[in-house]
């Protein structure tokens, strides 16, 4: 073995890697970086919500500035919403889609994308007239009565005058006794659908079954107990005999 010279009897000691006073030094590093990136998160969030625009309202409608213009709109019995588009707001009526919507409003002239509040009084009249008469204008395959058992004739119906026509239909149908009639009648599906999980309008057939079960054996056991009692007293003479 090697002496140690005497350079390296003088020669400092090397340096540690880390000191134990810079890990926590560190930790209080990374805990702030975290507390900043979640600052940060919550101003992004905060700068990424714009501001509400002056002209909508809190449900995202618009808030109109005609002076004359009107939240409720009245139109065939029915109360419309006032900032919904005319052709939108229609199909709250019984008997009117999207596509009957659209085009009454064609043939009325009136953009079916205007607010319906917008419109004067005169304007509503004229649409809902066009309403009313429109199997004289469109093809037959396009109203919801296409043939009329009296006259042959195509007719469209809305409002309360369709629900009118839809119960005399089922009455009709339960008069001639046809097969839909009675299917209305005894409150079963109408249209071929299965029935044997679905569309069960009384109580299930097993519910039946045990309830009378219980009733057979509540029956028997009021019937076993009057002829025990009777039995009881004839035994009771023979005895003493």
């Amino acid at each position: 073995m090697t002496s140690p010279s005497p350079d390296d009897e003088g020669a400092a000691p090397a340096p540690a890697s880390e000191s134990p006073t810079e890990r926590p030094a560190r930790k209080e590093k990374a805990g702030k970086s975290k507390d900043a990136g979640k600052e940060s998160g919550k101003e992004t969030k905060g700068k990424a919500k714009a501001p509400a625009a002056p002209g909508a309202a809190k449900g995202g409608k618009p808030i109109p500035d005609n002076p004359n213009f009107r939240y409720i709109v009245r139109f065939v019995n029915t109360d419309l919403d006032g900032r919904r588009s005319t052709a939108l707001a229609l199909t709250g009526v019984s008997g009117v889609g999207l596509r009957v919507a659209e085009t009454a409003c064609r043939l009325a002239g009136v953009n079916p994308t205007e607010m319906i509040g917008n419109l004067p009084e005169p304007t509503v009249e004229r649409l809902e007239g066009t309403l009313q008469g429109l199997s004289g204008k469109v093809p037959g395959w396009f109203v919801n009565h296409p043939f009329e058992l009296t006259d042959g004739a195509s007719s469209h119906y809305i409002g309360a005058d369709l629900e009118t026509r839809r119960r005399d239909d089922i009455n009709l149908l339960k008069m001639i006794r046809a097969y839909r009639g009675v299917r209305h009648e005894r409150g079963q599906k109408v249209r071929g659908q299965r029935t044997r999980s679905n569309g069960r309008t009384g109580m299930a057939a097993g519910v039946l079954k045990k309830a009378a079960k219980e009733a057979a054996q509540a029956k028997s056991k009021e019937e076993s107990a009057p002829a025990a009692s009777t039995a009881a007293p004839a035994a009771k003479k023979g005895a003493a005999k």
